[in-house]
């Protein structure tokens, strides 16, 4: 609902900036009128508080309310105060939107993520509301910064956040008072001097036509109530209707009536002089997720052709019905207090099945270019590469780079995305193929751990609708995917809860697969919090559930997995036991690559064990098969290996030779140690703790 219609082009002004809509003259940057406000709003921050009064440090943020309806230009002048007084908070300023652009309050949990990350401080994925927002207090109780709150619907929203010290500042911005919060110092917002809104249509329709009739003009501005989004709409009206006098505008306003507002009146005259086509691509615009559209989101909404939807975002802007985002990529926010009317209009002109074909184009337009910004990062054999051939050429990226700044940019979208997919309550196919589709994106270009905040959302999305239609299949998924995220971020305590809850409800949706996946993770828990009894018990029964499914590549694997925990145990009889095993499935099975690091991995438990010779043997047995796996990495490491092994029985000559032998295979990486090498190489066989969706 963020409304900064003040600026000079009607946009908003937040730190990313906004350039001009197409057809106006205004640039960035400039504000307009105001004057009385803000000094009143900077005499206030000098102003003692109630706390100083009465003789007591203040124990928190003051705060500075800017109230006033959608449209008033209250985040415009919040955005100029802070511009003004930036430099006296030297530790920075914070921006957080608390409301999606329908109202719907942002979940405190997200807003206190994104604080902390422009903070450059640890958020970690899985924590609640409280943690996430104590650290934000925290954080901020030795810093002297500037919180600028945008779109407050409650004082509960703001008050969660304010910094625990009188240093900092806070900007708040809401529609009415924010009752509750101490000391709180309003600022309520009517319309524009009459002065600042004829400057404001100038920007627009040019000064000639305002200087010309400004009688007219100050006609216009009182049928607007000096409203700016009002102002932005009728400068927009004019821009486009060059030949039209400010007074033919005026009259046209005066006989529409005085139903509804300013800004709602002035919407429907833009509205009806659009084309049927224009009308009903800016009606399916308030489907757009997050309210921000793209040329492509704007194509499949409407059914039309990439370069249409973009010609179309250019003149919705023009004419002030859009806010262009300074953005590498063209994008558009849809004004929050003009996303009621444009659901007013869906509901009286569009079918219902018409806007649910729309929102399925969208998704599945969304879903593709998910799949493109994937396969470009693909070899050029792969399957999903060879798609990506056949994809229309508007789908299609040019390079990897270009597809993370896709996903980087359209990122908060693509995530509203995910919710309007669920947002029924229902995990259709295409609901499924949208969440995997965002989650391999995100994993292939910005990693598990730096995208994990992100996937904990996508994944608490799927598992929130699998529990109220009750899904177990989908419940254990979700409960394994979130586990993996704690596991790997090293929540493993919590991870091992999950794991156990998903082996619950895998059991009861009778899944082998995510049962087997989830006793083999719950091992792996146990392993890395260093209950290796527990850990055996558990790879035990997984490797008995594989035995008795013939799944031998997994029990191969698994037997490996039981030898580490006895290996780690001090068990080295059961160890070797449970690696020849290993080495002899992954023989059975044809994987050399696996069977050579099984070697490696039973060639170090028998020095454990105090059996150099035997260890000796099985090394110079791993490297020969660690040669046919064309594994250069692993030889090398079983290389030093052997030299290692050979200094120990008294041979520094052969190990001066096996040495030279690895230091030829990796030139420069060779390391003083074989150890960290073959830990490396060997990791797959020695710490996984879950196997790949």
């Amino acid at each position: 609902m963020t409304d900064q219609a003040v600026d000079t082009d009607g946009a908003k002004a937040s730190s990313e900036g906004r350039r001009p809509a197409a057809g106006s003259a205004p640039t960035q940057g400039q504000f307009l009128g105001r004057t009385r406000e803000l000094k009143e709003l900077r005499a206030d921050i000098e102003r003692a508080g109630l706390d100083t009064i009465a003789g007591r440090k203040a124990p928190r943020a003051r705060v500075l309310l800017i109230a006033g309806r959608p449209g008033s230009g209250r985040s415009a002048l919040a955005g100029e105060l802070v511009r003004q007084v930036a430099e006296s908070y030297p530790d920075g300023v914070l921006r957080a939107r608390l409301a999606e652009p329908d109202g719907t309050p942002v979940p405190t949990e997200r807003t206190a993520r994104e604080l902390l990350t422009a903070l450059e401080l640890p958020a970690p994925p899985g924590a609640d509301a409280d943690d996430l927002s104590g650290a934000v207090r925290d954080a901020l109780a030795t810093r002297r910064a500037l919180l600028l709150l945008d779109d407050a619907t409650d004082a509960e929203q703001v008050d969660v956040l304010l910094p625990d010290t009188p240093e900092c500042l806070v900007v708040a911005v809401s529609g009415g008072p924010l009752t509750g919060i101490a000391d709180v110092r309003p600022c309520t917002l009517g319309g524009l001097d009459t002065k600042s809104a004829l400057e404001l249509l100038e920007r627009f329709a040019g000064s000639v036509r305002i200087t010309v009739d400004p009688l007219a003009a100050e006609g216009l501005v009182e049928e607007c109530a000096g409203q700016p989004a009002a102002l932005v709409l009728a400068g927009g009206w004019l821009a486009a209707h060059p030949t039209a006098a400010v007074a033919d505008l005026a009259k046209q306003l005066r006989a529409d009536g005085e139903e509804g507002s300013p800004f709602a009146r002035m919407f429907r005259l833009t509205y009806t002089g659009l084309s049927v086509t224009a009308a009903r691509t800016l009606r399916l615009l308030s489907l757009a997720p997050a309210g921000l559209a793209d040329p492509h989101t704007a194509s499949a909404l409407a059914g039309c052709s990439v370069d249409a939807a973009r010609e179309a975002l250019d003149d919705f802007a023009a004419l002030g019905l859009l806010r262009p985002l300074d953005s590498p990529l063209p994008q558009y926010e849809v004004p929050g207090f003009l996303l009621p009317l444009l659901r007013a209009l869906t509901e009286s002109e569009d079918r219902p099945a018409e806007l649910q074909l729309a929102r399925a184009r969208m998704l599945e337009r969304t879903v593709r270019l998910l799949v493109s910004c994937r396969a470009i990062t693909e070899t050029d054999s792969s399957p999903a590469r060879e798609k990506l051939a056949g994809m229309p050429r508007a789908l299609r990226f040019p390079n990897p780079r270009a597809a993370e700044d896709w996903l980087r940019v359209r990122q908060p979208a693509l995530l509203a995305a995910a919710r309007l997919a669920v947002a029924d309550g229902e995990l259709d196919t295409l609901a499924r193929r949208l969440m995997a589709a965002l989650v391999r994106a995100l994993v292939v270009h910005f990693g598990t751990r730096a995208a994990a905040p992100e996937l904990y959302g996508i994944h608490r999305l799927v598992l929130d609708v699998a529990v109220r239609r009750g899904l177990p299949r989908e419940r254990a998924a979700a409960l394994l995917n979130l586990a993996d995220l704690d596991e790997r971020t090293g929540r493993t305590a919590a991870a091992l809860t999950r794991y156990r809850a998903a082996l619950d409800a895998a059991r009861e949706a009778n899944d082998p697969y995510a049962t087997g996946r989830a006793m083999e993770s719950v091992g792996g828990a146990h392993l890395e919090l260093g209950d290796y009894d527990r850990a055996a018990d558990w790879y035990g029964r997984a490797l008995a559930q594989r035995l008795a499914r013939d799944e031998r590549p997994d029990a191969a694997r698994l037997y490996g997995r039981i030898a580490t925990a006895h290996t780690y145990a001090g068990r080295y009889g059961e160890a070797l036991r449970n690696w020849r095993a290993a080495v002899t499935g992954h023989r059975r099975n044809g994987d050399v690559a696996s069977q050579a690091r099984a070697l490696s991995e039973l060639a170090r438990v028998q020095e454990y064990a105090g059996r150099p010779e035997e260890s000796l043997r099985t090394c110079q047995e791993a490297v020969e098969w660690a040669r046919r796996a064309e594994d250069l990495r692993l030889q090398a490491a079983l290389q030093l290996r052997l030299a290692d092994t050979l200094d120990r029985l008294g041979d520094p000559a052969a190990a001066r030779l096996h040495r030279g032998a690895a230091g030829r295979m990796l030139g420069d990486e060779l390391p003083e140690s074989a150890m960290d090498m073959e830990q490396d190489a060997n990791a797959c066989e020695i710490r996984s703790t879950s196997a790949e969706d």
